[in-house]
């Protein structure tokens, strides 16, 4: 078999995302999957679309250190990963975390946003962040990836080629975001309900939404300078998929810029961009399942402001689908190994 696998949080929708993109794979093996509440059940006895994939049952997260894994998944809550990270460092286990544990290098700000205090600060300036289209050299030699989140994943690669061109204004960005409801998590909560959820549309955290300063640090470093960043996140009665619309104000709009060219050479050699022809108008439905991201550029009537659409899913190149393409670097293997089946349709 192949690299051994670890998932601590296997009962959330990005563990049993992650599961499900790995168990068919000869080339890396799964041995260890925790969860505190159902240790000691079967994984197809929760999730019965993993039934005739795996006959591995729960364990207890305190069982990790006696398992032999070359890398450990965290699909926890947020700080979580960041107290157990340094003794599975220390014992020669590579991490992918899929919480906010590592992602931002500013400690005193992550407390701000996350309401907590750092247990594990000085792990924090070895943390890669894992957007492969910026860090793919460094995620390859990586101990300790900080996987991104589904929001920053979207708006990050929808900016960023505007953003190293140096094109736009970059302290008026504005990315106006839709979520489906599996980007809550899995826990019961009213507002998930599906008689709350279901035929309804609503903008929420639109004072500050904890994946902004993870969103302006990437952008300010493909600036090369400070960004102002307005993000409003919304809820969509969708279980996946992402839609971000993005806007910038060119900085010279009489300048002949081709903004179609400079998105595809852009992202013309990245497995998982899709830069659509111009015209388009991105679905989520086009990436459901996949890890793809989708993006279209657009100027309205030519005027100074420049629109770009992104779309994915969520769970996919969202969280656990960008984890599996970053184990894949870590690893050494075929960057698209096991993510490279076309979305589902309808």
């Amino acid at each position: 078999m192949g690299r051994r696998i670890g998932i601590i949080g296997g009962t959330g929708y990005t563990g049993v995302e992650l599961l499900r993109l790995l168990a068919p794979r000869d080339d890396v093996e799964v041995v260890f999957v925790s969860s505190r509440g159902q240790a000691g059940t079967r994984l197809d006895a929760v999730f019965p679309s993993l039934r005739g994939h795996t006959d591995l049952a729960f364990r207890d997260p305190a069982e990790l250190a006696g398992a032999e894994c070359d890398l450990v998944f965290f699909a926890t809550p947020n700080g979580t990963a960041m107290r157990q990270a340094p003794a599975l460092l220390d014992a020669g286990r590579r991490i992918i975390d899929l919480s906010a544990d590592f992602r931002l290098q500013d400690i005193p700000l992550w407390e701000r946003w996350y309401g907590q205090a750092h247990a594990c600060p000085e792990q924090v300036a070895e943390a890669v962040y894992g957007l492969p289209e910026v860090n793919r050299e460094a995620i390859r030699t990586a101990r300790l990836v900080a996987n991104p989140g589904c929001y920053p994943t979207a708006v990050q690669l929808g900016f960023l080629p505007l953003l190293e061109a140096g094109l736009v204004d970059a302290s008026t960005l504005i990315a106006d975001a839709k979520s489906g409801v599996t980007g809550a998590g899995r826990g019961a909560s009213v507002p998930m309900l599906f008689a709350e959820a279901a035929d309804n549309f609503k903008a929420y955290a639109t004072d500050g939404h904890r994946h902004l300063p993870e969103i302006e640090q990437g952008l300010a470093r493909a600036a090369g300078d400070v960004v102002a960043l307005t993000f409003t996140p919304h809820l969509l009665p969708l279980i996946r998929g992402i839609h971000a619309t993005l806007y910038a104000r060119l900085a010279n709009p009489a300048a002949a810029i081709d903004l179609q060219a400079l998105y595809e050479a852009r992202y013309r050699d990245e497995p998982f961009v899709d830069v659509m022809p111009g015209g388009s108008q991105p679905e989520t439905r086009s990436v459901r399942g996949s890890n793809t991201v989708r993006l279209a550029v657009h100027r309205p009537q030519g005027r100074d402001t420049v629109v770009v659409l992104a779309v994915e899913d969520n769970l996919v190149k969202g969280a656990a689908g960008q984890a599996v393409q970053n184990m894949n670097l870590m690893f050494g293997l075929a960057e698209t190994a096991g993510l490279d089946a076309p979305p589902l349709s309808p």
